[in-house]
């Protein structure tokens, strides 16, 4: 019975509202109350966006940081009598895709016609890219092959290659090389041929890094170079879990995780992107004022059929309840149109910036296109609820007069 109430209830509040809104098609209330849709509309829809865009952003600049450079979790300082223990740990967890060692060096590289450049010098395993997918999607060859079976091979950066003037084919002299007491800082005698050059989505990468196999770091880096063992996770996103459990089994080792090894730049792109989503959401604090004064209007401009709604049996909640239904389909329409619209956007989000580099001749748009926008489902569900909640709000504050009305004195004045 109660149930049946409420129901009769609930349809009478959303029929007079709708004839409310009916009515008021013409009146200045209406077009407050259709450009605060429109509001939300464009609201949702550029946070959306801009949100997604920001992620793929983050997405495109720290998956070939995380797979190439600093892998998601380094372990290092760990005792021999424990190494066997440990690899099998790493073995048996259904949480860690691959451990590849790895050993790193800075050294000063001259290539064709003496040209020169600083980089990083990385030996890793010469089948690394069958054992590690991460790092083989990330690290895309353009010319030659990621063939390191050799002593004398290296893969360059392709921008790092552009610099020192060389091809596949081409000879290139470690002549400076950090390293341990037992090899010479400077030697004309390091010299590798040029096997293959990669490209990635982050140019640091690409104009700084080239990688040799174990077998050269121990000739090159020193017999006490120490190796850094690279452990790659099935979901990056449980580093602390596992990092947990591994600090808790082998607290012996020196552990570090992707969010520790490049805080600050991470931190910097956490920051934009929430700068970014604060000035976006200004939109719905605006819009939110511009429905609260719209709707205290329809109030004012409603008090003699709200006197006698309220004469004919309405209660003040139900009549309240007209108004918050009213600010609830306005969210709502608004939120959903915004919905729709940013997903298409962001599901488009190449053909639209080449075609804005295409009518500008602005060749920024053509790299913009190249970042894919990524759709993270809570983020658009919570934006979608946001861009409801701020109009239902708003209405909700403004109803609250309805409660202060006399109806004899409304009835009176009329």
């Amino acid at each position: 019975m109660r149930n049946k109430k409420f129901s009769t209830s609930l349809k009478w509040i959303f029929e007079v509202s709708r004839r409310f809104a009916r009515i008021d098609r013409k009146g200045r209330t209406s077009a407050t109350n259709f450009l605060s849709t429109l509001g939300i509309c464009f609201g949702v829809m550029t946070l959306i966006t801009v949100v997604s865009v920001m992620n793929g952003f983050q997405f495109f600049s720290i998956n070939p940081i995380m797979e190439i450079s600093s892998a998601h979790l380094r372990v290092t300082e760990i005792p021999d009598e424990i190494f066997t223990d440990f690899l099998d740990f790493c073995a048996e967890n259904s949480k860690i895709a691959c451990v590849t060692p790895f050993i790193e060096s800075q050294g000063l590289v001259v290539g064709g016609r003496n040209k020169q450049a600083a980089a990083v010098i990385r030996a890793v395993e010469p089948n690394i890219r069958e054992i590690d997918k991460g790092f083989a999607e990330q690290v895309r060859i353009v010319l030659g092959k990621f063939n390191l079976e050799t002593s004398d091979g290296i893969v360059l950066g392709k921008s790092l290659a552009n610099q020192l003037g060389v091809t596949v084919g081409s000879v290139v002299n470690l002549l400076a090389l950090a390293g341990g007491k037992d090899v010479a800082l400077i030697s004309q005698n390091r010299q590798f041929t040029v096997t293959g050059i990669f490209d990635c989505n982050y140019i640091d990468i690409e104009q700084s890094y080239g990688f040799v196999n174990l077998d050269s770091a121990k000739k090159y880096f020193g017999q006490d170079s120490v190796p850094v063992y690279s452990i790659k996770l099935k979901n990056f996103e449980n580093d602390v879990a596992v990092l947990s459990e591994i600090k808790q089994k082998f607290p012996e080792v020196k552990i570090q995780s992707w969010r520790e090894f490049n805080k600050s730049f991470f931190g910097a792109l956490r920051i934009e992107k929430n700068i970014l989503m604060l000035l976006v959401c200004i939109i719905f604090v605006v819009v939110g004022i511009n429905i609260y004064n719209g709707m205290r209007r329809l109030v004012f401009e409603k008090r003699q059929e709200i006197s006698i709604l309220s004469a004919l049996g309405g209660t003040k909640n139900e009549i309240k309840s007209i108004f918050i239904m009213r600010g609830f389909t306005s969210g709502a329409a608004g939120s959903f149109c915004g919905l729709v619209l940013g997903l298409l956007i962001c599901v488009n989000i190449k053909p639209i910036f080449d075609f804005a580099g295409f009518l500008t001749q602005n060749y920024m748009f053509t790299v913009f296109a190249q970042i894919p926008a990524k759709i993270i489902f809570h983020e658009i569900f919570f934006i979608t609820l946001f861009g409801i909640a701020s109009p239902l709000w708003a209405a909700w504050q403004a109803s609250q007069n309805v409660l202060d009305m006399k109806v004899a004195e409304v009835l009176h004045d009329e």
